[in-house]
């Protein structure tokens, strides 16, 4: 029998007003419906109702991971150093891990994940071919130092996550595993009522080889994901590779040369000034590569993508190249920068192929030169795809035009390889009483993230649209009225209890314009109304997310009801 959630006594405040800090819907509707409330930039309390809707999203990941033959673990937050020094991941993950001392001066860290602790636990219980394979999961709170938390829970510098690792002897049985897993997050997404995409993916500084992403399409989403309609190719745009432009070699071009070109710090105002496209200029970005100046290049009408740049060059730390490393640096002329002459480490996009002449920056104020060309008076150390990806760009696949759109990545999965087991020895003896290296897949579902995610997309002016096996209720009972009515509200509420409902029940006794309107708010699937129908032995039964309304017979209403959930 189900429980009877009352208002009366619920922990519970909702607000009329947005938050002014919120952004997004499920930042705003998360705090005005009393859901979750704010401690500090990034950290937040899940309260009552809130809790449920976690609760019930974390059910549904253990209940699919189960059906893999996951089984769960619990690692504490709080890790040493040691492990994440053996793995390099201490000095890669930079200011984005909490770092803290002990009484003693012992150095530790908040986990950002888990890949070493799983490894060593394993490798501490296991020993024999005949123990893999297997697969190890937990649902826990991880931290990260995130530079700007924001978008409420989307964003934060603490969150719940479910991370799963699977253990195998070979390749074989590590594409087995990865398979079981994206069939389950397929079926998780599914019951979340997330409406969401399989795309490509980099592995970035998780590392290893194959690694798709879920993403909820969402206007305030932070990924940009890219779509074929013609194959069928998707992928997220740090994934996506650029195309080498194709060169003549029989074409030959003319000695580089300078020319003066004062007051065109901008492509701009550099293609206006030499009357070419910006498309035939070398634009060149300066960053900072783990505190050392590298320049980037891309065509003139491209900008440099520093989320791509960063997925490319994982797990270094890319920074921006400020006033004072160009005061340290004169050589490097702000604005009128150019690879020739080799002033600074150099990479660029694969457009700038060698054989491709180009308009960019003499390396003295106010001069430009032409026909600089790759391969002949300038050498790319090192390709990369970091130009931004464009709506009708050409798609890797099939040449078809590509489109853009914008999502929350929700799950995430890679096939690691070796590279843990490789960095902590993890081994076991074959069949052959030889040791054999285990090969390892991660896979990770944001349980907090999804939460808002799925927010994003059920909602209204209103409030939030709670899928039913998520929401904190499937049926919202609200009285109003007279004393006979909330009595027979009451009535109703056990009633569908009892059938196995999960009810929240508002007998607070408030007007009913703050019943209504505090009932969309709060968002259950179903709302069933005891009012002045009652007076002819009905109610209202309204469908939340079409806003439909019905008058059914008080002991009707279960016929009229979906199935529990």
């Amino acid at each position: 029998m189900a429980t009877v959630l009352r208002m009366s006594s619920l922990f519970l405040r909702t607000l009329r007003d947005d938050p002014a800090d919120a952004e997004v819907p499920s930042h705003k509707l998360l705090v005005r419906a009393g859901y979750v409330r704010r401690v500090a930039a990034g950290l937040w309390t899940w309260l009552p109702l809130g809790k449920i809707v976690l609760d019930r999203v974390a059910a549904i990941v253990r209940e699919e991971m189960h059906a893999i033959g996951g089984q769960e673990v619990l690692f504490p937050s709080l890790l040493p150093r040691e492990p994440y020094e053996v793995s390099g991941r201490w000095t890669e993950y930079g200011e984005q891990v909490f770092r803290l001392h002990d009484r003693r001066g012992g150095d530790y860290l908040l986990g950002p994940t888990h890949e070493e602790m799983f490894t060593l636990l394993v490798k501490g219980e296991y020993s024999s071919y005949k123990d893999l394979p297997v697969t190890l999961y937990q649902v826990a709170t991880k931290y990260r130092d995130e530079a700007r938390p924001r978008s409420g829970i989307l964003r934060g510098r603490e969150f719940v996550m479910k991370d799963s690792y699977s253990f195998d002897l070979d390749d074989a049985g590590l594409q087995r595993s990865y398979d079981a897993h994206r069939e389950a997050y397929v079926r998780i997404f599914t019951r979340l009522g997330l409406d969401y995409r399989i795309v490509s993916a980099v592995s970035g500084a998780m590392g290893g080889s194959a690694s798709e992403e879920f993403l909820a399409p969402t206007p305030v989403g932070e990924d940009t994901y890219v779509t074929c309609s013609s194959c069928g190719y998707a992928a997220n745009v740090e994934a996506v590779p650029s195309v080498a432009t194709a060169v003549d070699p029989t074409v030959e071009h003319g000695p580089m040369s300078e020319v003066p070109t004062p007051d065109t710090p901008t492509i701009e105002t550099l293609a206006a000034s030499l009357g070419v496209p910006a498309s035939a200029t070398l634009k060149n970005v300066l960053v900072k590569v783990d505190g050392k100046p590298v320049a980037v290049g891309v065509p003139g009408d491209r900008e440099v993508d520093l989320t791509r740049l960063e997925a490319a060059l994982a797990p270094a730390v890319i920074t921006a190249f400020e006033a004072e490393d160009f005061a340290a640096h004169p050589q490097l002329v702000r604005g009128y920068l150019g690879p020739q002459g080799g002033l600074v480490t150099y990479y660029a996009d694969r457009r700038v192929a060698d054989g491709t002449a180009w308009v960019t920056g003499a390396n003295k104020a106010d001069t430009h030169v032409r026909n600089a060309v790759a391969g002949r008076d300038f050498t790319v150390e090192r390709y990369l795809d970091v130009a931004d990806v464009e709506p009708g760009d050409p798609c890797p696949r099939c040449g078809s035009p590509l489109a853009l759109d914008r999502a929350i990545e929700i799950g995430h999965i890679f096939q690691l390889g070796r590279k843990y087991t490789d960095a902590f020895g993890l081994d076991v003896l074959g069949q052959d009483g030889k040791p054999q290296r285990v090969t390892m897949g991660s896979y990770g579902i944001g349980v907090s993230r999804a939460v808002a995610a799925i927010l994003e997309q059920n909602h209204d002016d209103r409030g939030p649209i709670w899928p039913a096996e998520i929401a904190p209720a499937a049926v919202h009972v609200v009285a109003v009225g007279k004393a006979g009515q909330r009595e027979a509200a009451e009535q109703l509420a056990a009633e569908l209890a009892d059938a196995g409902h999960r009810v929240l029940l508002d007998d607070r006794g408030v007007s009913a314009g703050i019943a209504f309107a505090d009932a969309d708010l709060l968002g259950m699937p179903t709302i069933v109304i005891v009012g002045k129908s009652l007076a002819d032995g009905e109610v209202e039964v309204k469908d939340r997310r079409s806003g439909e309304r019905s008058r059914v017979g008080l002991d009707r209403v279960l016929d009229a009801l979906p199935d529990p959930a």
